[in-house]
């Protein structure tokens, strides 16, 4: 069977994400999107300029969003990460002005075309724009997720992992809730060296909290670095996307619908060839309830001004 994926928006992140895929042969066919027709075609070249080098053939087309119809997966990177910038309080809803039109547009053209797959979100505000997705492409809700806190989780675990020397893949865990300022670690929920990582900290005697603070302010060291964030992300959303290729089933922490809080937030679920395949249930604290919960509301909330400032 032919694996074919979407990338839209070629941006620092699409582009990176595009990489991935070619070189890491994972997808026969790969659809590149970009309103900027002049950088889409140079990275088209640039990819193909590649192949003869590479051990995997990759069939590449460019802005055709017809060829979208029989697509495994879209991954939208659509963005305009210039706007964060002068934005010292960090707030991914700077790009919201540009990324709810942008949107809102590409939604249709993906409706359109007939695409009956699974659609992954890493466009920023990243939960109010997956909601958005859904909405207006029409696709069944577990069909339409984002990276949401798997990039977020991803880096708490380089926190806990740098502070205890050892891999962060040794670490168990989840970051939970908005892909932006109101996400929290769910400490509960992790463990590390084959104990809670709670009991782990008590007995070497470390502050959770500034670990927690380390981990949401990675980006932030990142994109005041380069002026970007891209390899985090782009692995997180490649993964996720052969995550459902491949029929997997695995736990990941991805921004899905929760019909208790009327929006999509960030919580582990089952990912696989049907996308959100089954939703898992962490035993939080009170204190985490109440977070998720925050959280939540914040994110509905400007959902549903978001929709009201396009007059739907």
């Amino acid at each position: 069977m032919t694996r074919k994926v979407g990338v839209i928006g070629m941006g620092h992140v699409g582009s990176t994400v595009a990489n991935y895929i070619i070189n890491g042969g994972f997808t026969d066919e790969i659809v590149l999107i970009d309103t900027n027709e002049l950088k889409v075609n140079a990275d088209a070249t640039d990819f193909t300029d590649a192949l003869a080098n590479l051990p995997f053939h990759t069939k590449i087309t460019v802005n055709d969003y017809d060829a979208l119809k029989d697509a495994d997966v879209i991954i939208s990177a659509v963005g305009k990460i210039s706007l964060q910038k002068d934005n010292p309080k960090h707030d991914r809803f700077v790009e919201l002005p540009f990324t709810k039109q942008a949107v809102k547009d590409v939604a249709a053209k993906i409706k359109t075309s007939g695409f009956n797959g699974i659609l992954i979100d890493i466009t920023n505000p990243c939960d109010v724009i997956t909601t958005m997705y859904q909405k207006y492409t029409g696709l069944p809700k577990n069909h339409v997720m984002g990276t949401g806190t798997l990039l977020d989780s991803s880096r708490m675990k380089r926190a806990v992992a740098q502070e205890l020397n050892i891999d962060p893949r040794s670490v168990d865990g989840y970051n939970l809730g908005e892909h932006g300022n109101s996400q929290f670690t769910a400490w509960s929920a992790v463990r590390v060296l084959g104990h809670p990582i709670t009991k782990v900290a008590k007995e070497r005697n470390i502050d959770l909290t500034e670990l927690d603070e380390i981990a949401k302010a990675g980006g932030y060291t990142v994109f005041h670095g380069k002026l970007y964030t891209n390899y985090g992300i782009a692995s997180a959303a490649v993964r996720l996307a052969r995550t459902i290729m491949s029929d997997a089933h695995t736990e990941l922490p991805v921004s899905n619908w929760h019909e208790e809080y009327n929006t999509y937030l960030s919580y582990p679920a089952i990912v696989g060839r049907d996308g959100i395949e089954e939703q898992v249930h962490l035993d939080l604290t009170d204190e985490e309830k109440e977070k998720l919960a925050e959280s939540a509301n914040y994110i509905r909330t400007r959902f549903e001004d978001t929709v009201a400032s396009l007059g739907d």
